[in-house]
This record gives C-alpha cells, structure tokens and sequence, in this order.
C-alpha cells in the first residue's frame, strides 16, 4: 500500500518532482516576463518547434494526470485505513467501559444475593452480559493488524457490545480464517 519513494541518488534522470519543479519555475519566469515578450518569443518559434512543445506540455500533463490520480487513490486508501482504526478504537473503548459497568454490576448483584437467599431459577439460556467477558485471541505479527483484520475485529467486538449471541460464531470464523488460516 505504502509505497517507498526512489533514492535520487539511485539514477541520473530527474524525478517527477523535479520536473514539476522546473515547470513551475518556467511558468513563473513566463508570468513575470511581460505578456509582449512572451507573444514575440512564441512567434518567433517554428511550426516544428511549436508542436515540440505541444507534445512536451501534452505528455507533461498526462504524466502529472496520472500521478495526480495515483495520489488520490492513495489519500482514499489512507482515508479509508484512518476511519477503520478509529471506529475499531471506538468501539473497544465502548466494550472497555460496558466490562466495567458489567463487573461492578455483578459486584453489586452479588453483595446483595449474599445478603438475601435465591430459591428460584434464571429461565433465560443467555445471561446479560455474557459475552462481554470474552477474550479475543490475537497473534502479534511484525506490524500492525490488517485493515482486514481490524475490520473483523471491529465486527467482533460491535456484537460483543451487543452482547450477540453472534460472538461464538464470529470468533470461531476470525480464528480459522486470521490465526489459523488454512
């Protein structure tokens, strides 16, 4: 994704850069010479030379075309990675506290079920906040997660949140296909 950018001292011919650079300084000279001169310079120039130049100026806006299209496509690409991270940090910011809530919450229940006998039986399968306790396994690799795997785990913990009967399921997917693919 990140690309690394050429060693200038790598070869002799000037970079993109470089060349913007001096077009920029050719187009300033342009400006601030008076338009007169710049008129005398141009019709003075022959027919040969003037569609030199076209071609120069033609194929220097393509080439800045692309690159200017590669960049963009870059920022997007950068957009999209910042966005991700921070809705997976948001969220687990959200599980961290909805955990503590959930301890001190038990905490309580129990300071009172201590103090008071319980004869009857829960009915539910799913007590609240059971997923909330859930340990993600992750496997520290030589970078940073994926976006991909940001985004799995972003979807894991979102249900956790929830308290999703969709964790197990969820998991035992992010297992099989990030930690242990095949």
């Amino acid at each position: 994704m990140m690309q690394e950018s050429p060693d200038p001292e790598d070869d002799e011919t000037p970079t993109q850069s470089d060349r913007l650079s001096m077009l920029s300084q050719e187009i300033q000279t342009l400006q601030r010479s008076s338009t007169s001169s710049y008129e005398e310079r141009v019709k003075r120039l022959s027919v040969c030379e003037l569609n030199e130049l076209l071609e120069e100026i033609e194929s220097a806006i393509k080439e800045y075309s692309e690159e200017l299209v590669q960049q963009l496509a870059l920022r997007d690409e950068l957009e999209f990675e910042k966005e991700v991270k921070n809705s997976f940090i948001s969220v687990l910011i959200e599980v961290q506290n909805k955990q503590k809530e959930h301890k001190e919450t038990a905490k309580k229940k129990k300071k009172l079920k201590n103090g008071s006998s319980q004869n009857g039986k829960n009915e539910r399968s799913h007590m609240p906040g059971t997923y909330l306790t859930t340990v993600i396994p992750y496997e520290k690799k030589n970078g940073p997660p994926s976006v991909e795997d940001l985004q799995i785990l972003t979807k894991i913990l979102r249900a956790m949140k929830e308290d999703s009967e969709k964790v197990p399921s969820l998991l035992t997917d992010y297992i099989l296909k990030v930690l242990c693919p095949t």
